[in-house]
């Protein structure tokens, strides 16, 4: 069972990102802040949950949440910075948009740098220990797929609806064939070696 609170002292966020290993499309953070008498026995780590669940709980926690906020940051960024730079770019552009501000900002994973000057704890595995992580998980995924879902009527012969640009074989077989797109992370090993990459752009 997840815990609400990792502490009752400060006023706490979540955060958390979604498509740090997708071959296409942004990376993209949550943060969260509940009510300290928050409940919901559906809510849990994104991964583990259908997406028909996440998007109704995308509601609940928009209505429900103290505060919350989304972040992207797209390909170019990715590439310039690299991912996992990227990723707490973004957790902090998420951390950046609620009110009010937290005073613990609670981690999923193990590494992130300091935001402002407020105080944080990285927690392996967080999404599926606390509530506030596993919320931002919900929202930064809900938000990426429908990203994804967009970009795929643009270009649907990568499959993104489906795979969401993580790295299927459907995925690299259209790569392959058709050759990357501007939403590919370029910095990223898009084939394996074995697959010839055609390196026009579209």
């Amino acid at each position: 069972m997840l815990q609400l609170n990792f502490q009752d002292k400060y006023l706490e966020c979540g955060t958390d990102e979604a498509g740090r290993g997708c071959l296409a499309g942004p990376v993209t953070a949550a943060a969260v802040i509940l009510p300290k008498d928050f409940h919901n026995t559906m809510l849990n780590d994104s991964k583990l949950l259908t997406s028909k669940k996440r998007e109704l709980l995308e509601v609940i926690l928009k209505e429900e949440s103290l505060a919350f906020g989304i972040s992207q940051v797209d390909m170019e960024i990715i590439d310039e910075i690299n991912i996992l730079n990227a990723s707490i770019l973004a957790m902090h552009q998420s951390i950046q948009q609620l009110s009010p501000q937290p005073e613990l900002i609670l981690v999923d994973g193990n590494k992130f740098k300091a935001y402002k000057k407020i105080q944080h704890q990285c927690i392996i595995k967080g999404d599926s220990k606390f509530l506030s992580i596993a919320a931002a998980s919900i929202l930064a995924k809900t938000a990426r797929d429908a990203f994804m879902r967009k970009i795929d009527k643009e270009y649907p012969m990568y499959g993104w609806a489906q795979n969401k640009g993580y790295p299927t074989k459907a995925h690299r077989r259209a790569i392959q064939k058709y050759g990357i797109t501007k939403y590919h992370r370029k910095s990223f090993k898009l084939l394996p070696e074995q697959m010839e990459l055609k390196l026009k752009t579209n």
